[in-house]
């Protein structure tokens, strides 16, 4: 639930700082007659994002239990890559993000040209965020909706505060920490992806040697709350990929994702900080 939660509320929020930028910016070129629009582009938007969970939701009950564990594989590294696209992406175009928008709503004509940029801008959030929670929603359906809802109720709060001045924080370190706490999550979902297709793999009979052998084990019982599936070793799972097992491949790649990852987007930070 906690994964799920933080990676709505990342979603969440930039979703609702976008269409806030928006209607600040008209308001500011005199266009609030436009404003309804934006609004009605972005509740579009969110309802489109439900259709797709649902269908989504649905293809992976009507798969064969055998499919399942590829299905989940595939979608786990399909997030990774999604996800570590937009923390990139947030790194460098971050702060020209209200300048891009303005840009793009300044270009825009009449109503439906507005509501179609609110639309565009929205559901690529919501897109983004069903990507990254297809891999949770398939181990924990009813989590990840108390997740959702959680990140998305405490996001409207937020963006509220945020608007009306009651709440003040820097959005640039928001978006800084939020990006290394997915960074780790991602690291956590190459792991679970790379297991989930090893298990496909053993069970059409082929061997991968050393790679799918067990890199360690640790004799953590399945009624402890330091096992991966416990109420504490969860989290670290959520968060660093925790598991009281691995195979060799997932090590390796859960390992050398963060290697690389980590280091290069605190640096993209850290530069564009100094440039700033």
């Amino acid at each position: 639930m906690i994964g799920q939660l933080i990676i709505t509320l990342r979603e969440a929020l930039e979703a609702l700082l976008l269409v806030s930028i928006m209607v600040a910016y008209l308001k500011k070129t005199e266009r609030e007659q436009y404003v309804k629009s934006t609004i009605y582009g972005a509740v579009i938007a969110f309802f489109t994002g439900g259709l797709i969970a649902v269908g989504v939701i649905n293809i992976y009950g009507a798969l064969e239990e055998s499919s399942e564990a590829l299905f989940e594989g595939l979608a786990s590294l399909l997030a990774v890559g999604v996800l570590t696209y937009m923390i990139y992406w947030m790194a460098i175009k971050g702060r020209d993000l209200r300048l891009d928008v303005e840009r793009k709503i300044a270009a825009s004509g009449g109503s439906l040209a507005i509501a179609s940029a609110s639309y565009i801008f929205v559901v690529r959030e919501v897109i983004e965020t069903i990507l990254f929670l297809i891999p949770f929603a398939t181990r924990d359906l009813l989590g990840t909706i108390i997740g959702v809802v959680l990140g998305i109720s405490i996001a409207f709060i937020f963006s509220y505060g945020i608007v009306v001045g009651v709440i003040r924080f820097s959005l640039r370190r928001f978006f800084f920490y939020s990006s290394i706490l997915l960074v780790l999550i991602a690291g956590g979902l190459v792991g679970y992806g790379i297991h989930e297709i090893l298990e496909y793999v053993a069970e059409l009979g082929r061997d991968l040697g050393w790679l799918a052998t067990s890199a360690y084990h640790l004799n953590i019982p399945e009624t402890s709350l330091f096992h991966h599936e416990g109420l504490i070793g969860s989290i670290f799972a959520v968060f660093f990929g925790y598991s009281v097992e691995m195979e060799w491949l997932r090590l390796l790649a859960h390992l050398g994702y963060l290697g690389i990852t980590l280091p290069l987007i605190m640096n993209l930070y850290s530069t564009n900080s100094q440039n700033s």
